[in-house]
């Protein structure tokens, strides 16, 4: 995700703390999307590192097939405790995009060894489910992926369900499910993170959830970027009152600490590949899936959660959002600001709009520049901070994109006199 050909030479990171990145030169810029969305405690939490540090003394990584360890068998039981009850069985893997690839073989496994013929699988436009083929196949064909598409699989994409096209958003789902060949639906519910924090309604999730319900048609929930309590809840379906076939998880996972992804699944899926018939096994394999030290990391975050007062944090957070976008509101330059839980987002109006819009990269280099690191999605422009930031963090964030903002606009008019 970097043109080495217009950047400069990478900024060296030493440490880090907290909402805080101090840099090799005596820098201290704050981190304002918790590090490419992974971060939820802050970074170097005391209770992650000496999680790790103690895992790291007895078991750092062993085959995790036919193997098993005590953080694997813990982090298994509290990731079971707070998701859906009908959500029974953990798989490890190493990333989102991996969480993802493992939901989509499930859900055609668990038809192919049904003998049914279900092999389509149904997104939404604007979806990012990852890098790995089967995830770039069921996101939207775009700049980030469109020299590969001759080896995308075909998928079915729904329009994406904005404010006021819900309705056809639905009434395009229900004609694909007359074919009656949709193995399943996967969706970033609630919230498209890479499409530019794009938000539609709980109403609408819940709808398509009923309809695949009512199809035979699995949900995957792509919780990577919306899970651990980036909208205001834990999962983003909770909100929408649904539990999903398969659930995928990954960034905040282990707090940001350690790469993990995990796909939570029904035992109705994982029945179907439970076989004497060897040729019915689930075929995935990381080297480090199940790995201790990820493990470790990832039930004291989970530890984190039930100690401290994150959701309060997150509360505070949304509220701060909120109170910032009253007065970005009356920007001329800002269009469909959007608050959801820990995020808050805008468009900036441009001529060029999408990833490859400048205005991206103009105010990512003003930010640094101000010791503030945000990441515009081209004309889009968010905050997504870690859940410990302190207040006058936050307001630095907010009053140094106002001046970026000043300055982009006053960078035009000066070019257009």
């Amino acid at each position: 995700m970097t043109q080495h050909a217009l950047l400069p030479d990478s900024i060296q990171i030493e440490r880090a703390e907290g909402a805080s990145l101090y840099t090799k030169d005596g820098r201290r810029i704050v981190d304002g999307i918790s590090s490419w969305w992974v971060n939820t405690h802050g970074h170097c939490h005391p209770k992650i590192v000496k999680a790790v540090q103690k895992q790291a003394e007895k078991l750092e990584q062993v085959v995790f097939a036919g193997f098993t360890h005590e953080p694997a068998e813990e982090l298994t039981k509290k990731l079971l405790r707070i998701a859906d009850p009908s959500l029974e069985f953990v798989f490890y893997s190493d990333s989102g995009s991996t969480a993802v690839e493992v939901a989509l073989k499930m859900a055609m496994g668990h038809f192919e060894h049904q003998g049914k013929s279900r092999r389509k699988i149904v997104a939404l436009e604007g979806a990012y489910h990852g890098d790995t083929f089967g995830a770039m196949s069921v996101s939207e064909r775009s700049v980030f992926n469109r020299i590969y598409e001759p080896y995308l699989f075909d998928v079915t994409h729904l329009p994406f369900p904005s404010e006021g096209q819900e309705e056809k958003t639905l009434e395009e789902f229900k004609a694909v499910l007359r074919g009656g060949d949709v193995a399943a639906l996967i969706v970033e519910p609630l919230v498209q993170g890479a499409a530019g924090m794009r938000v539609y309604s709980t109403e609408t999730l819940k709808a398509l959830h009923d309809m695949c319900r009512q199809h035979d048609v699995l949900l995957i929930a792509d919780e990577v970027m919306t899970g651990f309590g980036r909208t205001g809840r834990m999962f983003a379906c909770e909100e929408a009152g649904i539990a999903p076939d398969l659930m995928c998880l990954s960034k905040g996972l282990t707090g940001g600490f350690l790469p993990m992804g995990a796909t939570l699944a029904t035992k109705e899926i994982y029945m179907g590949f439970f076989n004497q018939d060897r040729s019915r096994t689930f075929f995935h394999s990381t080297s480090f899936t199940g790995n201790a030290l990820a493990c470790a990391a990832a039930v004291a975050s989970l530890e984190i959660w039930e100690s401290e007062p994150v959701m309060q944090s997150i509360r505070e957070i949304e509220e701060a959002h909120k109170r910032a976008a009253g007065w970005f509101y009356a920007r001329p330059d800002v269009a469909a600001l959007r608050v959801k839980g820990s995020i808050f987002a805008f468009d900036i109006k441009d001529d060029v709009n999408g990833y490859l819009s400048p205005v991206g990269p103009k105010l990512y280099d003003y930010m640094l520049k101000n010791d503030v690191l945000i990441r515009p999605i081209g004309n889009t422009v968010y905050v997504l901070p870690p859940y410990c930031i302190a207040n006058e963090d936050l307001e630095r964030i907010y009053e140094t994109l106002w001046r970026a903002l000043d300055h982009v606009r006053d960078e035009g008019l000066e070019r257009a006199a």
